[in-house]
């Protein structure tokens, strides 16, 4: 598990306006610093991947270098989840995508009460390939782990990165139990989930913040 708040680096200036009220206001740069946290949660990813040695033609020249083996498939989980995901996609800019729609589905006789529903998801095959789920807030960890699962019918991964922007414990528990195979990339990791299964003190509804409110 890789947390960017265990050291100092500039994702936790981009954290830090992402939780801060008077700056999240601003719905352009609220987006801009999930798809830069993404860039920098994307360069971290790549240094674990699979590289091949290669000789570059200069005008000068021969360079010998190192590049990607394989562009990773990237999925996220909307709405929230694109200004993030784009973060990825603008790093790994030849990868293939995955998209699932997954919300909390209420108990209509109890408001807290809630089970995770999905009713839109496609991507390419998955066989072999290097699979990152993003999302911006792991709370429960439970819709995570639903779109991994619902994503294998496109074929099994050999390594799958889960990257989320803040998590509880709770929900880095969960996933860890339920997805022990999974590598976890986080931002920051908050101090509990809220009677309503909110991370506290977290940054509010991620996806109103980023495209504005929903009825």
């Amino acid at each position: 598990m890789f947390v960017f708040a265990q050291q100092p680096s500039l994702a936790n200036q981009f954290v830090a306006e992402l939780r801060d009220i008077s700056i999240q206001k601003d719905r352009l740069r609220f987006r801009r610093n999930l798809e830069r946290i993404g860039e920098l949660m994307a360069y971290e990813i790549s240094k674990t991947l699979p590289y091949y040695n290669v000789s570059i033609q200069t005008p000068l020249g021969v360079a010998d270098t190192q590049l990607l083996r394989q562009q990773p498939v990237l999925a996220t989980i909307l709405r929230a989840g694109l200004p993030f995901h784009q973060g990825f996609a603008n790093y790994f800019d030849g990868a293939e995508n995955a998209f699932a729609g997954a919300y909390r589905g209420y108990n209509s006789t109890d408001s807290d009460e809630f089970e995770i529903a999905m009713d839109y998801i496609v991507g390419p095959d998955l066989s072999g390939k290097t699979l990152i789920l993003s999302d911006p807030m792991l709370a429960t960890g439970r819709s995570l782990e639903k779109v991994y699962h619902a994503l294998l019918r496109y074929g099994i991964p050999a390594q799958t990165h889960i990257a989320a922007v803040i998590a509880s414990p709770e929900g880095v528990r969960y996933v860890q139990r339920q997805l022990p195979q999974c590598h976890l990339w986080l931002g920051a990791i908050d101090t509990h989930l809220n009677e309503h299964s909110y991370i506290v003190p977290g940054l509010g509804d991620a996806g109103d913040l980023a495209f504005g409110g929903k009825v």
